[in-house]
């Protein structure tokens, strides 16, 4: 199913419970504005290839739009544009003054030197500059792209537009970044699950946890849940994982991959096993953290899992998660999740705006706030209406964005 179809299914089913007219159903489903661009770049060997890149402008209702960057050989049009519309509900779910965006360009990044990278970067801002910036759309880091990549955003757009830090957000912290941010998806993954667990009478020390996909948020969820006594029984990369039953060494398994170029193979502490494996084994709480889509209707019934947390985009295909709000499985979904990364993007824009800047304690104090009111607000919602986490959280979402449009008028 298309990204953009499993956007539609969440958002129809949150329009009926809050009874959303026709009018506003069009106008709060509609993307803003889409734009598609080549960028030609020479590469070191001389030859010029030619890459497209995406931006979809999804709504700005409640203020400019926010979204992440991605590079990948599989981005089009159509993830764009539904990883633009989850923005906006994401943003809004978790009560932050944006809209949303997503972008991307179809490459490989692992396949182009770091100077070609840079060429399409830079390429990229030329084909866009005057389309976004700190009061229209803010871009950050997604699938593929990194702080080095935002600095280079930053630095290109600065020779257009004059020094402006909030442009873009996700940076290096010493070049306008916010201590806290590289690691504030992970963290807010594993805080929303503690809060999950404890909502649900669940005992949080030993609670048993496997996660597929070992980059950002996977590593930093992992060390999260470790240092709350979580047992991490299984994890993975695109390579493969491993599991333990009594649980892996968390810290070696970190130690590992960051001495090996960021991969799990090679790893001796746990028997291996397949991703396939994985989203099948037994555990308590199951955290697909890679790419979307891996949970469908042809495997839904293997997972074993009581409780499965969206720290990716959209893992969890519509079929898949009537299946498993049939057999009574928890889905905390990713709009609320894997919400962090934006929140904390946030609070570097406020910072870049003002010329002034957080300590890494004030950053999580207020990550951990913003965070858990919405789980609250989320979690109220689903109890009182009797609905799923995910149809909750896209009633908190589209039910701002819908208040605000009317509150703005058409005029």
């Amino acid at each position: 199913m298309r990204s953009s179809e499993a956007t539609r299914i969440y958002f129809d089913r949150a329009a009926d419970e809050l009874d959303l007219s026709a009018g506003i159903r069009r106008q709060l489903l509609g993307a803003k504005r889409e734009v598609q661009v080549q960028i030609p770049v020479e590469l070191d060997s001389g030859e010029v290839a030619t890459y497209v890149g995406y931006r979809v402008q999804h709504n700005d209702a409640r203020g400019p739009m926010k979204g992440g960057l991605r590079y990948h050989p599989q981005v089009d049009l159509d993830e764009v544009r539904g990883l633009a519309a989850l923005m906006t509900w994401k943003t809004a779910v978790v009560n932050l003054p944006y809209g949303g965006a997503k972008g991307g360009i179809a490459l490989d990044p692992t396949k182009l030197s770091r100077r070609e990278l840079e060429r399409v970067t830079r390429r990229f801002v030329d084909a866009i500059h005057d389309l976004f910036g700190p009061d229209v759309d803010i871009p950050a880091p997604d699938m593929g792209t990194t702080a080095e990549v935002m600095a280079w955003i930053m630095n290109q757009y600065d020779k257009y537009h004059g020094f402006s830090p909030a442009c873009v957000t996700g940076k290096p912290i010493d070049y306008h970044g916010i201590p806290g941010r590289e690691e504030a998806t992970g963290r807010g993954v594993g805080a929303l699950t503690l809060k999950l667990l404890s909502r649900l009478g669940r005992r949080i020390p030993g609670t048993r946890v496997a996660i597929q996909g070992f980059g950002n948020v996977g590593t930093h969820t992992a060390k999260f849940l470790h240092d709350a006594e979580c047992t991490l029984v299984a994890v993975s990369d695109a390579d493969g994982g491993f599991h333990r039953a009594d649980g892996l060494d968390v810290l070696a398994c970190l130690r590992h991959a960051r001495e090996h170029g960021g991969r799990l193979a090679g790893f001796t502490g746990g028997e291996p096993l397949t991703n396939a494996e994985l989203l099948a084994i037994d555990c308590d709480v199951l955290i697909p953290a890679a790419l979307g889509g891996v949970l469908t209707k042809a495997n839904a019934a293997t997972v074993k899992a009581p409780i499965v947390v969206e720290a990716a985009n959209a893992p969890i295909e519509p079929d898949a998660d009537a299946i498993f709000d049939e057999r009574g499985i928890v889905v905390a979904p990713d709009i609320l999740v894997n919400a962090g990364g934006v929140t904390a993007s946030y609070f570097e824009w406020v910072q870049n705006r003002q010329h002034y800047q957080w300590g890494v304690a004030r950053v999580y104090q207020e990550l951990d706030r913003v965070l858990g009111e919405a789980f609250e607000q989320v979690w109220q919602l689903s109890t009182s209406r009797k609905v799923p986490l995910r149809t909750a959280a896209y009633m908190v979402g589209v039910g701002r964005v819908a208040r605000a449009t009317i509150l703005g008028g058409t005029a």
